[in-house]
Protein backbone atom coordinates (compact mmCIF):
# COMPACT_ATOMS: atom_id res chain seq x y z
CA UNK A 1 0.00 0.00 0.00
CA UNK A 2 1.25 3.48 -1.09
CA UNK A 3 1.55 6.26 1.43
CA UNK A 4 -1.03 8.53 -0.74
CA UNK A 5 -3.14 4.97 0.13
CA UNK A 6 -2.50 4.74 3.81
CA UNK A 7 -3.80 8.25 4.02
CA UNK A 8 -6.81 7.67 2.11
CA UNK A 9 -8.14 4.53 4.34
CA UNK A 10 -6.71 6.66 7.29
CA UNK A 11 -8.38 9.30 6.33
CA UNK A 12 -11.87 6.76 5.68
CA UNK A 13 -11.85 5.29 8.65
CA UNK A 14 -11.72 8.25 10.87
CA UNK A 15 -7.67 7.87 12.30
CA UNK A 16 -7.31 11.36 13.31
CA UNK A 17 -4.16 10.65 15.04
CA UNK A 18 -2.39 9.15 12.73
CA UNK A 19 -3.59 10.97 9.21
CA UNK A 20 -1.09 14.23 9.65
CA UNK A 21 2.02 12.20 10.13
CA UNK A 22 1.53 9.93 7.17
CA UNK A 23 0.52 13.03 4.79
CA UNK A 24 4.09 14.25 5.84
CA UNK A 25 5.76 10.63 5.09
CA UNK A 26 3.64 10.90 1.82
CA UNK A 27 5.27 14.20 1.19
CA UNK A 28 9.07 12.98 2.07
CA UNK A 29 8.33 10.38 -0.70
CA UNK A 30 8.05 12.85 -2.80
CA UNK A 31 4.19 12.54 -3.87
CA UNK A 32 2.72 16.28 -4.65
CA UNK A 33 0.60 18.44 -2.07
CA UNK A 34 -2.50 18.57 -4.55
CA UNK A 35 -2.17 15.18 -5.02
CA UNK A 36 -2.26 13.71 -1.69
CA UNK A 37 -5.02 16.73 -1.17
CA UNK A 38 -7.13 14.99 -3.65
CA UNK A 39 -6.66 11.30 -2.01
CA UNK A 40 -8.41 13.17 0.51
CA UNK A 41 -11.02 14.96 -1.02
CA UNK A 42 -11.42 11.44 -2.50
CA UNK A 43 -11.63 9.61 0.10
CA UNK A 44 -14.26 11.72 1.63
CA UNK A 45 -16.14 11.48 -1.60
CA UNK A 46 -16.45 8.19 -0.15
CA UNK A 47 -17.49 8.70 2.84
CA UNK A 48 -19.72 11.28 2.23
CA UNK A 49 -21.62 8.23 -0.77
CA UNK A 50 -21.48 5.70 2.32
CA UNK A 51 -23.10 8.37 4.14
CA UNK A 52 -25.90 9.14 1.87
CA UNK A 53 -26.29 5.24 1.52
CA UNK A 54 -27.01 5.14 5.50
CA UNK A 55 -23.50 2.80 6.10
CA UNK A 56 -22.50 6.22 8.24
CA UNK A 57 -23.86 8.10 10.33
CA UNK A 58 -22.94 11.94 10.90
CA UNK A 59 -20.54 11.08 14.02
CA UNK A 60 -18.95 9.33 11.73
CA UNK A 61 -18.55 11.37 8.86
CA UNK A 62 -17.59 14.12 10.96
CA UNK A 63 -14.42 12.34 12.76
CA UNK A 64 -13.41 11.50 9.00
CA UNK A 65 -13.22 15.47 8.08
CA UNK A 66 -11.71 15.96 11.51
CA UNK A 67 -9.43 13.40 9.96
CA UNK A 68 -8.54 15.17 6.88
CA UNK A 69 -8.63 18.78 8.05
CA UNK A 70 -5.45 17.47 10.55
CA UNK A 71 -4.44 16.66 6.81
CA UNK A 72 -4.88 19.56 5.52
CA UNK A 73 -3.54 21.22 8.26
CA UNK A 74 0.07 19.85 7.01
CA UNK A 75 -0.25 21.10 3.45
CA UNK A 76 -1.73 24.18 3.73
CA UNK A 77 2.14 25.80 4.07
CA UNK A 78 3.00 24.21 1.03
CA UNK A 79 0.14 25.33 -0.92
CA UNK A 80 -0.94 28.50 0.15
CA UNK A 81 1.68 30.05 -2.60
CA UNK A 82 -0.27 27.75 -5.16
CA UNK A 83 -3.32 29.79 -6.25
CA UNK A 84 -3.58 28.31 -9.26
CA UNK A 85 -5.39 25.49 -7.22
CA UNK A 86 -7.32 28.25 -5.45
CA UNK A 87 -11.05 28.29 -6.71
CA UNK A 88 -11.98 31.58 -5.17
CA UNK A 89 -13.69 32.55 -2.00
CA UNK A 90 -16.62 30.56 -0.56
CA UNK A 91 -19.24 32.38 1.62
CA UNK A 92 -20.86 29.41 3.74
CA UNK A 93 -23.99 30.20 5.77
CA UNK A 94 -27.32 29.21 7.28
CA UNK A 95 -30.18 30.77 6.37
CA UNK A 96 -32.20 32.82 9.08
CA UNK A 97 -33.96 31.13 11.27
CA UNK A 98 -32.40 28.25 11.05
CA UNK A 99 -29.82 27.21 13.69
CA UNK A 100 -28.45 23.94 12.60
CA UNK A 101 -24.43 23.87 11.85
CA UNK A 102 -23.25 20.18 11.63
CA UNK A 103 -24.35 20.23 7.78
CA UNK A 104 -22.36 23.31 7.09
CA UNK A 105 -19.79 22.70 9.46
CA UNK A 106 -19.11 19.58 6.98
CA UNK A 107 -19.87 20.93 3.46
CA UNK A 108 -17.28 24.22 4.87
CA UNK A 109 -14.42 21.67 5.45
CA UNK A 110 -14.67 19.81 2.16
CA UNK A 111 -15.24 22.80 0.06
CA UNK A 112 -12.29 24.31 2.17
CA UNK A 113 -10.07 21.12 1.32
CA UNK A 114 -11.21 21.14 -2.26
CA UNK A 115 -9.22 24.38 -2.78
CA UNK A 116 -11.64 27.38 -1.97
CA UNK A 117 -10.83 30.06 0.79
CA UNK A 118 -13.68 29.88 3.02
CA UNK A 119 -15.52 32.42 4.86
CA UNK A 120 -18.23 30.71 7.59
CA UNK A 121 -20.39 33.76 8.06
CA UNK A 122 -22.33 30.81 10.56
CA UNK A 123 -25.71 30.19 11.38
CA UNK A 124 -29.40 32.30 11.66
CA UNK A 125 -27.79 34.66 8.80
CA UNK A 126 -30.14 37.23 7.19
CA UNK A 127 -30.35 37.96 3.76
CA UNK A 128 -28.19 40.69 3.79
CA UNK A 129 -25.41 39.85 5.34
CA UNK A 130 -24.84 37.08 2.57
CA UNK A 131 -24.47 40.34 0.18
CA UNK A 132 -22.23 42.35 3.05
CA UNK A 133 -20.03 39.48 3.24
CA UNK A 134 -19.73 38.91 -0.92
CA UNK A 135 -18.90 42.87 -0.61
CA UNK A 136 -16.45 42.53 2.31
CA UNK A 137 -13.96 40.05 0.82
CA UNK A 138 -12.27 39.04 -2.61
CA UNK A 139 -12.80 36.93 -5.45
CA UNK A 140 -15.95 35.48 -4.00
CA UNK A 141 -16.74 32.86 -6.61
CA UNK A 142 -19.53 30.77 -4.42
CA UNK A 143 -22.01 31.42 -1.74
CA UNK A 144 -23.49 28.48 -0.14
CA UNK A 145 -26.82 28.54 1.87
CA UNK A 146 -27.81 26.22 3.73
CA UNK A 147 -31.18 25.42 5.65
CA UNK A 148 -32.25 22.35 6.97
CA UNK A 149 -35.80 23.23 8.59
CA UNK A 150 -38.82 22.59 6.24
CA UNK A 151 -39.88 26.46 7.88
CA UNK A 152 -36.99 28.06 6.79
CA UNK A 153 -37.22 27.36 3.13
CA UNK A 154 -38.70 30.66 2.74
CA UNK A 155 -35.44 32.85 4.17
CA UNK A 156 -33.64 30.23 1.58
CA UNK A 157 -35.66 31.60 -1.31
CA UNK A 158 -34.79 35.33 0.44
CA UNK A 159 -31.21 34.78 0.80
CA UNK A 160 -30.85 33.46 -2.71
CA UNK A 161 -33.07 36.10 -3.93
CA UNK A 162 -31.06 39.04 -2.29
CA UNK A 163 -27.94 38.04 -3.23
CA UNK A 164 -29.35 37.48 -7.20
CA UNK A 165 -30.84 41.45 -6.59
CA UNK A 166 -27.72 42.91 -5.34
CA UNK A 167 -26.23 43.48 -8.71
CA UNK A 168 -23.34 41.61 -7.84
CA UNK A 169 -21.34 39.59 -10.37
CA UNK A 170 -18.86 36.92 -10.72
CA UNK A 171 -20.37 33.61 -8.30
CA UNK A 172 -22.70 31.48 -8.26
CA UNK A 173 -25.41 30.47 -5.74
CA UNK A 174 -25.45 26.71 -4.30
CA UNK A 175 -28.31 25.79 -2.23
CA UNK A 176 -28.66 22.46 0.07
CA UNK A 177 -30.24 21.12 3.31
CA UNK A 178 -32.33 18.19 3.85
CA UNK A 179 -35.88 19.94 2.72
CA UNK A 180 -33.90 21.22 -0.53
CA UNK A 181 -34.78 19.34 -3.69
CA UNK A 182 -33.03 19.93 -7.52
CA UNK A 183 -36.62 21.49 -8.42
CA UNK A 184 -36.98 24.38 -5.22
CA UNK A 185 -33.19 25.22 -5.76
CA UNK A 186 -34.33 25.95 -9.55
CA UNK A 187 -37.47 27.60 -8.17
CA UNK A 188 -35.63 30.34 -6.15
CA UNK A 189 -32.95 30.90 -8.59
CA UNK A 190 -30.17 28.74 -7.15
CA UNK A 191 -27.05 27.90 -9.70
CA UNK A 192 -26.84 24.54 -8.30
CA UNK A 193 -27.60 21.80 -5.10
CA UNK A 194 -26.46 19.38 -3.48
CA UNK A 195 -28.27 16.35 -0.81
CA UNK A 196 -24.83 16.24 0.75
CA UNK A 197 -21.53 17.36 1.50
CA UNK A 198 -20.26 14.72 -0.67
CA UNK A 199 -21.68 16.03 -3.99
CA UNK A 200 -21.56 19.57 -2.76
CA UNK A 201 -17.77 19.70 -3.74
CA UNK A 202 -18.62 18.35 -6.52
CA UNK A 203 -21.10 20.36 -7.50
CA UNK A 204 -18.78 23.17 -6.27
CA UNK A 205 -16.07 22.84 -8.12
CA UNK A 206 -18.02 22.25 -11.58
CA UNK A 207 -19.88 26.00 -10.83
CA UNK A 208 -16.66 27.77 -10.03
CA UNK A 209 -15.23 25.95 -13.30
CA UNK A 210 -18.39 26.38 -15.78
Amino acid sequence: MSKIEEVKAKVEAGKTKLVAGLVQEALDEGNSPNDILQAMVDSMGVVGDKFSSGELFVPEMLIAAKAMSKGVDVLKPLMAGDNSNSLGTCIIGTVEGDLHDIGKNLVSMMIESAGFNLVDIGVDVPAQKFVDAIKENDNVTLVACSGLLTTTMPALKEAVQTVKASGLEGFKIIVGGAPVTPEFAEEIGADGYAPDAGSAVVKAKELVKA
